[in-house]
């Protein structure tokens, strides 16, 4: 009979040990320390600057609310597109990273014209107007990996 409990002894031993061992790579898997890279907080941190910066610099700002409403939604590949805002975010866009960026009326959905078969980061500001004009617009960064 004692032979016959030390086998199931060692059956929950190594029952114990494959689920110690599973625990331990599920949570290094879910910490990122196997797999891909993680850049979705340096990407959002990134659109968010660049965005900022738009929204708070009256220049940038009064370029994309003068925009013609006729040429709206507008990318940043088109003719049109307001220069100084286009390499505003194309100097703080990192290396590793292809950007798209988009004006469009702020009530309306803003999606890239094109389909992208990369994950694909994208954030948003509102420019509502400045002291004389209202024409509320949308700026809208895309951004995936190269």
């Amino acid at each position: 009979m004692l032979k016959n409990k030390r086998g199931w002894i060692r059956i929950v031993e190594a029952f114990v040990a494959i689920l110690l061992i599973t625990g331990v790579l599920l949570v290094l898997i879910n910490k990122g320390y196997i797999g891909g890279k993680d850049i979705s907080e340096k990407v959002y941190a990134f659109q968010l600057s660049a965005l900022r910066e738009i929204q708070l610099n009256d220049n940038l700002r009064n370029e994309v609310l003068n925009v013609p409403n006729s040429v709206i939604p507008l990318e940043s590949n088109l003719p049109g597109f307001p220069p100084t805002v286009k390499s505003a975010i194309v100097k703080k866009t990192p290396s590793y990273l292809e950007c798209k960026s988009k004006i469009c009326f702020a009530e309306r959905i803003c999606s890239l014209d094109s389909y992208v078969e990369k994950d694909v980061y994208a954030e948003a500001v509102v420019i509502s107007a400045n002291l004389t004009n209202y024409n509320p617009r949308q700026v809208k960064i895309f951004c995936w990996g190269k």
